[in-house]
């Protein structure tokens, strides 16, 4: 990156007001989705005609405009989405498409979209070997996962090829989840994380032998001062800051406090200014996370508080509940009375300004009220200044903006035909001593598991790469996979698509996707085609319709995993008070455990995806491979019987 190319600050903004704070706060380039297919659909969001408007204001004042349509797609989607670009690129003609979807680069330039494409974190491109194949699907620019070290992003940033930059977060909420690698909300009630419904389970209370904890809630991300190493990293072009459902107020001083640190140079009272302005964003508690990867900090807040906000009083009063605020209030101001676990948790908008020590009446919450003693926090904040500018930006919106339908209808592959019928598998994380000569067998695979194995059936077996290889775990795992094929070993599942750049000599293998590919689309398929892969396993989100339509439109051969104890999630984070192989309860009482595999931890219910019911059903659809997991279950947990059809009956949103 050229000196005089200054790093890009990239705001969220989630609805009008958040995108004018953005632009009057400085921000060189702003991201937001609209009504569908974002990754953020809690948050307002934008029409066509509202974003046509403000990417017109924007754009004259030199500020880009990023779109994402980063949901997973479902195959009955493609048109629809197709039509929505169509229309995005005659109307808006936004700078980039954010994706997460295979299938959406191809879907986009058939859609005639001309700009920059960019993966978003949820598609997990974090590995060094796989950027070619990234910028192969028309990718310009990758968003890394917020797990990675400084070192670890100098190493994909030294090894990013040509027509490829970096985009890297510096700022706001952390999932306990790696991005693209969960699915607790799904499981608890078919809201789908990959298509932006997340109920944010992890946020939640648990208890685990009577301790009751948010064991896996995070604080922000906040890199503050750490920022500016990144400034001198080449391809690193972007700083995101993540907060698509945060208000302008929070918008307006972050994008302030990152200009002023990128800006400051060796200043130090510049720098100090910088942090209060983020301390004044009402945000969580800041961390680090892994950014100094020599001296990590735990995100996970060992505390009650686990959510957003600024304290400014308790609750008093009995039934006649009030606070007595600890600084001034003004009418606007959004707070959050008590946790989200807790009776009487609720939000109240200030109605009027409340002096230092004033009273202020809280309406009654559903329920009982607010226990006394609970906490009241400042969530959001309506200064008259930043409206005022906000209100002045308005009046230059064009309120006029002329619409137009589409008819787009998108180009599919043609289908590939499987003869025969399914094939079985059968899923370990240790072979048995016996294996039937029934179905394919399958074992999960770290560096060194294969020296339990025999050489006689070396060559037999199905080796399942984990959902996520970390940059700084990349040699091992080459050399792992170099003995391997070196001792005949030939058939390999690939939880990532950019997992077949570790391979020496990948058309010497046979690949199939696995089910954490969230592959869901024929135009998925299509690229998990072209990138070399013989067959794929379809995303255990979808529901029947797309289960059972999916193989007559698929190029490739399918799998469908029919039974197992699938994870809710996989994470680069340890919870120091959870102990792992023991059962904790969620407030609805399901139960869970987790257990570390290599460097990742992961997370399991204790009742089994089971479709076993639908095996004809998936078989008459034409599915090649049906495969079972089969996971080690702690003595301490009991598996429960309860019916595990995943969403086959829900209409995941």
């Amino acid at each position: 990156m050229s000196i005089e190319k200054k790093t890009e600050i990239l705001a969220p903004a989630g609805d009008t007001d958040s995108f004018l704070a953005a632009v009057a706060a400085g921000a060189d380039a702003v991201y937001c989705g609209l009504k569908n297919f974002s990754a953020r659909m809690e948050a307002e969001n934008f029409s066509l005609t509202e974003l046509a408007a403000l990417t017109e204001l924007a754009h004259a004042r030199g500020v880009r405009v990023h779109v994402a349509v980063n949901n997973l797609l479902k195959a009955p989607e493609l048109a629809q989405a197709g039509r929505l670009i169509d229309r995005l690129a005659q109307q808006v003609r936004p700078d980039a498409l954010i994706v997460q979807d295979l299938g959406l680069p191809a879907l986009a330039r058939q859609a005639g979209f001309k700009g920059e494409l960019h993966l978003s974190t949820l598609a997990n491109g974090g590995t060094i070997s796989g950027l070619p194949q990234i910028l192969a699907l028309g990718v310009n620019r990758l968003v890394l996962p917020r797990e990675l070290s400084i070192d670890e992003i100098k190493a994909v940033a030294a090894n990013c090829p040509e027509g490829l930059s970096l985009e890297v977060f510096v700022h706001g909420a952390l999932c306990y989840a790696v991005s693209g690698r969960c699915y607790w909300s799904s499981y608890l009630g078919g809201k789908s994380g990959l298509r932006g419904r997340c109920v944010q389970p992890c946020r939640r209370q648990y208890v685990q032998k009577n301790q009751k904890g948010a064991f896996f809630s995070c604080d922000d991300l906040s890199l503050d001062v750490l920022v500016r190493p990144l400034s001198g990293v080449d391809k690193v072009e972007s700083w995101k800051i993540e907060g698509r459902k945060k208000g302008p107020h929070y918008v307006f001083y972050t994008v302030k406090a990152y200009r002023m640190l990128r800006d400051a140079g060796n200043d130090p009272a510049q720098r100090k200014a910088a942090q209060e302005l983020l301390e004044m964003a009402l945000g969580r508690p800041g961390s680090h996370y892994n950014f100094l990867g020599h001296r990590p900090s735990n995100p996970i807040a060992d505390r009650e508080q686990t959510a957003s906000g600024h304290m400014v009083g308790k609750v008093q009063g009995g039934m006649k509940a009030y606070i007595s605020p600890r600084e001034p209030l003004k009418s606007g101001d959004l707070l959050r009375i008590g946790y989200e676990d807790q009776a009487g948790h609720q939000t109240v908008k200030v109605r009027r300004d409340v002096p230092k020590g004033g009273r202020l009446d809280l309406p009654k919450g559903p329920g009982r009220p607010a226990p006394q003693g609970a906490p009241v926090f400042l969530v959001d904040r309506r200064e008259r200044e930043l409206q005022a500018i906000i209100a002045e930006l308005r009046q230059e919106l064009a309120t006029d903006r002329p619409s137009r339908e589409s008819t787009f209808v998108p180009t599919l592959p043609k289908r590939s035909k499987v003869k025969g019928r399914p094939r079985e598998m059968d899923v370990w994380r240790k072979l048995p001593k016996r294996l039937g000569n029934q179905s394919e067998q399958a074992v999960w695979l770290t560096p060194g598991v294969e020296r339990d194995i025999s050489r006689n059936i070396f060559g037999r077996i199905w080796w399942w790469l984990p959902p996520v290889v970390w940059p700084a775990e990349e040699k091992a795992w080459t050399d792992c996979l170099e003995n391997m094929t070196r001792l005949g070993a030939r058939q390999f599942v690939l939880n990532a698509p950019w997992q077949m750049g570790l391979f020496a000599k990948p058309e010497r293998q046979t690949f199939w996707a696995g089910p954490m590919c969230n592959t869901a689309n024929p135009l998925a398929l299509a690229e998990l085609s072209r990138m070399g892969f013989a067959g794929a396993f379809v995303s255990p989100e979808l529901d029947r319709e797309g289960f059972l339509e999916l193989p007559a439109l698929s190029p490739l051969p399918l799998g469908v995993l029919v039974r197992g104890i699938h994870p809710l999630c996989v994470s680069r984070i340890r919870s120091e008070n959870l102990k792992e192989r023991d059962p904790f309860q969620s407030p609805k009482g399901e139960q869970f455990w987790s257990r570390t595999y290599g460097n990742l931890v992961w997370t399991f219910p204790t009742w089994e995806l089971d479709l076993s019911e639908k095996w004809t059903e998936l078989e008459k659809a034409g599915y090649a491979l049906l495969a079972r997991l089969h996971e080690p279950v702690p003595d301490k947990v009991v598996i429960k019987e309860r019916q595990g059809l995943w969403n086959w009956d829900l209409k995941m949103l």
